[in-house]
């Protein structure tokens, strides 16, 4: 029965490596784990997506408080970090992934139990609440993917692999945002949130099964893969991204990303409440915007993704989203209406999503294990924040005196210092994967 099963498997993955053959550059003993890292991703961000536009209309109808928003957003990653942190070095991967996972969704119940309850009348403080949750909730279910991915799957496979791993993600996008515009005015907000729960249930199913079938992906590891404990402080996350050159660049190129993607989001926000004044219909426009974001992103991600990071490499993959950054800020600087925003948010987030992302993910699987875990989720989630607060508060400071096209020409400059900083930490990549041997270390 057990050789039947076996048997019927290998047919499955041998008429599965046939079909993405045609595809990308796939190996054997990878269809299965491709797949699953592909549905695991789709689970993860049709999870997000279905809630993005909910928190994305809370934050245009309280432009006013954004900065306070972020401020509160910053001090929901300082309490979650030394947890989690204590998660990773006391759990295996899987185990902690599980549990990850499994607290998100039991706080969505709660989410929808207290809108419930709140009946029909707006209540402000769940509002702001759930914006803080909600930013919390994306940056740390998709790291851990990103690091569950960066431990599986090698630096060679990566170059191969991460871009229609991506393929997953964006469909979940897809999934997500269109789930939410087709549904928003029928069901309401509130169910919506179910809808994500559920998704994150299918996530810990795939991690489970992958899991099971990626021995063969990770022979490099130490005995015990996935089950064994990453180990380590917890403040280690914090300590070794001050030892080295390499994750402190990371972090900046990370600080400079989120600082310009808030000034991105606060203008977007203005912008829409300004445009338009009806609560659902900013959210329908919203989570439009992120469908056809995600439209273009498959695109690219199916045709060129994998081609163009082969062909041109980490650096100038990199430097894509910085370069479209500029150019994103001075079409802003010019004409900041509700088109610009528009065009500005579909090619910035579709060259992110397609190129830039899986580049910067790429990053790390030249470090040790432990910071595959801990920096990168220091990183994702600490570093991030603090990039959105000097953002924030950087925009309301600079906002009433230069306008929405004043900060765009203040950003061109900081955007041409990242886009300086992309470069270095791509050619540092490609250094780094060249010599190294056994288990890397980037100093």
């Amino acid at each position: 029965m057990s050789e039947r099963v076996m048997n019927s498997e290998s047919d499955s993955e041998g008429l599965l490596f046939r079909l993405l053959k045609r595809v990308i550059d796939i190996r054997p003993r990878e269809p299965n784990p491709l797949a699953l890292s592909c549905l695991y991703f789709f689970s993860v961000l049709s999870a997000y997506y279905v809630i993005r536009p909910i928190r994305d209309e809370i934050g245009a109808a309280r432009s006013g408080e954004l900065q306070w928003l972020f401020t509160g957003t910053l001090a929901g990653m300082i309490l979650a970090n030394p947890p989690f942190a204590a998660f990773v070095s006391r759990l295996a991967p899987l185990r902690f992934i599980k549990y990850t996972y499994r607290f998100f969704a039991a706080n969505l119940i709660l989410f929808f139990a207290f809108l419930q309850m709140s009946g029909a009348g707006e209540n402000p403080w769940l509002g702001r609440i759930f914006f803080v949750w909600a930013a919390v909730f994306n940056l740390f279910v998709v790291s851990v993917f990103w690091g569950f991915r960066a431990d599986v799957f090698n630096n060679e496979q990566s170059r191969r692999l991460f871009g229609f791993i991506a393929v997953g993600g964006t469909l979940g996008g897809i999934a997500g945002s269109s789930i939410t515009a087709a549904l928003v005015n029928i069901i309401g907000r509130s169910y919506l949130l179910l809808i994500s729960a559920l998704l994150l249930k299918v996530a810990v199913f795939s991690v489970q099964r992958l899991s099971f079938i990626s021995q063969a992906m990770r022979e490099r590891h130490d005995a015990g893969g996935l089950e064994a404990a990453v180990g380590g402080s917890v403040l280690s996350g914090l300590s070794n991204v001050l030892k080295s050159s390499y994750l402190l660049n990371i972090s900046l190129y990370t600080l400079l990303l989120a600082i310009l993607y808030t000034f991105v989001y606060f203008q977007q926000s203005s912008i829409v409440r300004n445009s338009i004044a009806e609560p659902a219909a900013r959210t329908s426009f919203l989570a439009n915007i992120d469908l056809t974001v995600n439209v273009l992103t498959l695109a690219i991600q199916l045709f060129l993704t994998g081609k163009i990071i082969k062909k041109l490499g980490i650096a100038a993959s990199l430097t894509l989203l910085p370069a479209l950054t500029v150019a994103t800020f001075l079409l802003l600087g010019f004409a900041p209406v509700l088109w610009s925003i528009v065009v500005a948010q579909v090619l910035r987030r579709a060259a992110d999503f397609a190129l830039s992302r899986p580049a910067s993910q790429i990053l790390y699987t030249v470090v040790p294990r432990e910071d595959k875990y801990k920096a990168k989720s220091f990183i994702d989630t600490f570093i991030y924040r603090v990039g959105d607060q000097v953002g924030a508060w950087s925009y309301a400071w600079m906002v009433p005196a230069l306008a929405v096209a004043g900060v765009s020409f203040v950003a061109v400059p900081v955007s041409l210092g990242w886009l300086a900083n992309a470069l270095w930490l791509g050619r540092r990549q490609e250094r780094l994967a060249l010599r190294q041997g056994g288990e890397p270390q980037a100093n």
